[in-house]
């Protein structure tokens, strides 16, 4: 049996800083008083606070797109660029971008603006681990949605 190592961290700042110099390596795992996770990721332009991005094992982020393969996070500040590093929410309750009439307690997935995610979502395009928590009317808006270790895989059934 495997035994479990860890360590207790102290970091600076909060979920909204943004970086310009790296600060932690990419992956660094974080929790809140309220339990929510956030990792450590670099930035990708035109991000603002609730984008919805994808990110690989190096900490590079893309802004989720229709058809879009892998590991899903939001950002918590405007991280819009790759020399800018932040804080991204992978579980628990987040403030994200989601797309006008958008319905509360719904499955969310990519619906037709890079970042954004709504109950409209296409074939293929399911954020698992996704769920609004508030509803959006005539405009997107950023508004509560609740997160478990989100993913994509570009599968349509």
């Amino acid at each position: 049996m495997a035994e479990l190592t860890g360590r207790t961290q102290i970091f600076t700042g909060n979920t909204t800083t943004v970086d310009t110099v790296q600060q932690y390596p990419f992956g660094t795992r974080a929790f809140d008083p309220d339990g929510n996770e956030y990792i450590y990721l670099t930035g990708i332009g035109s991000t603002i606070l609730g984008s919805w991005v994808t990110y690989d094992e190096l900490g590079i982020t893309a802004l989720l797109v229709a058809d879009a393969i892998g590991l899903v996070a939001v950002a918590m500040a405007i991280i819009d660029s790759s020399s800018k590093f932040g804080w991204y929410a992978i579980s628990g309750t987040a403030e994200a971008a989601i797309a006008a009439n958008c319905a509360a307690d719904k499955a969310i997935g990519f619906e037709t603006t890079s970042g954004y995610a709504g109950d409209g979502k296409a074939a293929g395009d399911t954020i698992y681990g996704a769920v609004s928590r508030e509803a959006t009317s005539g405009s997107a808006d950023i508004v509560t949605v609740q997160i478990s270790y989100p993913s994509v895989d570009d599968n349509s059934n």
